[in-house]
């Protein structure tokens, strides 16, 4: 049986590291366009599915997910509540 979804933590964190459009979860083989990289154990903001549950990410519209991508930096104020 496969795990439902995580949850997201919450706190505030600093962006990691950015992958690109065309990025690919290495242990869930699910596209992470423009990922935003910001909590430990791969937690990102990134293009998905606005009613499918992620595995603890944040999904994003596609076009949110590239303005992030494009305008946050690395080591840029994350905060999720």
């Amino acid at each position: 049986m496969e795990p439902g979804p995580a949850r997201t933590p919450r706190g505030t964190f600093h962006v990691e590291w950015k992958a690109g459009a065309h990025f690919m979860s290495t242990e869930y083989h699910e596209p992470m366009p423009y990922a935003v990289f910001f909590a430990p154990g791969g937690i990102a903001f990134h293009g998905g599915s606005l009613t499918v549950p992620s595995h603890g990410c944040i999904h994003l519209d596609i076009g949110s997910a590239r303005y992030y991508y494009d305008h946050l930096p690395v080591g840029a104020e994350v905060v999720v509540f």
